[in-house]
């Protein structure tokens, strides 16, 4: 699992709860460039993004996940009009969210994944 972002509460609270629930965190990042990096070069199963990265979006993070044929889901405070232009019909689970919400969605977004 990769999480990316920038509130280190909610980045601590989801690394906690999802390794609870028998998720693997393979990394976390709170910048745009550290997710970067990370999209490219370490192995996991399933992102969790944050639309909004301080100043910056998430949409090359988003692209180089995508290209990777790697299912995510989106995090947002902003709703569906949010999302990057060429996600509009991503998984997204709304700030503030529950974990039960994350966990479905989670599920859901790694099984439509192993269809595809």
């Amino acid at each position: 699992m990769l999480i990316v972002e920038d509130d280190p509460f909610i980045t601590l609270a989801l690394e906690e709860t999802l390794t609870d629930f028998g998720l693997i965190v393979a990394g976390s990042a709170r910048s745009v460039p550290q997710a970067i990096r990370l999209a490219q070069t370490v192995a996991f199963d399933l992102a969790l993004l944050d639309v909004n990265i301080g100043q910056d979006r998430i949409d090359p993070v988003a692209d180089i996940i995508a290209a990777r044929g790697i299912p995510f889901v989106f995090t947002t405070g902003c709703g569906r009009a949010g999302l990057p232009e060429g996600y509009l019909q991503q998984a997204i689970v709304e700030k503030p969210f529950y974990v039960e919400e994350i966990l479905r969605t989670l599920r859901e977004e790694l099984a439509n994944g192993e269809s595809n």
